[in-house]
């Protein structure tokens, strides 16, 4: 194939940020080839009120109209059922993000995934209106003494809580988010293994384009490539790879392109975690598809199955544009800037990528 038409694509977990970082990143959602995005609203202070959201879409919009956002609200005691129900009514939200507390860059208003049981009046009113629940599939390395938890094994000590909060609310949608094991993948197949029809899942997963090229090997001393969670062991990428290309309706793209000033990144202690992906989105994927000789699946991966989870329709989008992949090489820039203060390296920076991407009118 030398060229395909992905349709409507979609990235189902995007952090843009807030202030100069926001307006540099925002525009490059669609030069990466992706038209629906899914915000995280892990900003400082966090989108926890209906005003904020409000005000958060509309500046996202104006700095890119031709590109639908989806929005959320961080899981926090500042959340409300009545203010789900509000939020749903207006549409300001499609879903609520869970961070356990301390895991990642600002995440530390977040929850104790040991015990969600002071959200399940929360979780209730999200069932009620058919709202996501976006999990951070992480449990802290700190805490009680002795727990041995680490970067290696803290998504997969979370995939026990995963299951409960399923089996307590059987018909919330919940996406356990960036996966990075073998072990999270299984999970996922074997929740959904009863499941008749796409329409019936109520239990989806994201994967990066990252987390399809990584281990830890790649990022052990290259804070460019550091990210949270961490990319694991070959067996675990191999699990992504092959759940990706798999055709399986609970498996979608979710980028977590998190930028970063070039500075945060490289000094030598406090890296902050997060990997930016979003200006050449697609192209990263379709490479990985292509190794796989399943560019027949792209379209599925980032655009069918995450518009269908997130029930998105026509009417909802903000341009009906199409993006067609095709054979083109181009160069990852060693940097991205605005021109004055803020500087992010992209990732797989300096490298030869195979595909590009166009958009139909």
């Amino acid at each position: 194939m030398d060229e395909i038409n992905l349709g409507v694509t979609c990235d189902m977990h995007v952090h843009v940020r807030d202030g100069a970082m926001c307006e540099l990143v925002t525009p490059t959602i669609r030069e990466g080839g992706i038209s629906v995005v899914y915000i995280m609203p892990n900003l400082q202070p966090p989108v926890t009120t209906l005003e904020r959201a409000i005000e958060y879409k509309q500046k996202l919009q104006k700095l890119a109209p031709e590109t639908t956002f989806l929005m959320s609200f961080y899981l926090c005691k500042d959340l409300s059922p009545e203010l789900i129900h509000e939020a749903a009514r207006k549409d300001a939200i499609q879903g609520v993000k869970c961070y356990p507390a301390g895991v990642t860059t600002n995440s530390s208003a977040g929850v104790d995934p040991n015990d969600f049981s002071d959200f399940y009046p929360i979780f209730r009113a999200m069932e009620e209106e058919n709202l996501i629940l976006n999990l951070h599939g992480e449990k802290p390395s700190v805490g009680e003494e002795g727990n041995d938890i680490h970067v290696l094994n803290a998504e997969e000590s979370f995939l026990p809580a995963l299951r409960k909060l399923h089996a307590d609310f059987p018909n919330l949608k919940i996406i356990l988010e960036h996966c990075t094991t073998a072990a999270a993948i299984e999970t996922v197949r074997d929740i959904n293994k009863n499941v008749a029809q796409p329409a019936d899942i109520r239990v989806a997963a994201t994967i990066t384009a990252h987390h399809l090229y990584l281990t830890i090997d790649d990022w052990a001393g290259n804070p460019i490539n550091f990210c949270k969670p961490v990319a694991k062991l070959p067996k675990d990428k191999r699990a992504l790879v092959a759940a990706a290309i798999s055709g399986e309706p609970y498996f979608f793209f979710g980028s977590d392109s998190a930028p970063h000033p070039l500075c945060n990144k490289a000094r030598h202690v406090g890296v902050c975690a997060g990997v930016y992906s979003q200006s050449l989105a697609i192209p990263y994927v379709a490479e990985i598809f292509d190794t796989q000789d399943s560019l027949d699946k792209l379209k599925c991966f980032v655009s069918d199955f995450g518009l269908s989870f997130y029930g998105v329709k026509k009417s909802d989008l903000k341009s009906l544009d199409e993006v067609i992949l095709f054979r083109k090489e181009q160069h990852v820039p060693e940097t991205i800037g605005d021109g004055s203060d803020i500087v992010i390296a992209p990732f797989k920076a300096g490298d030869t990528l195979k595909w590009s991407t166009k958009w139909a009118k």
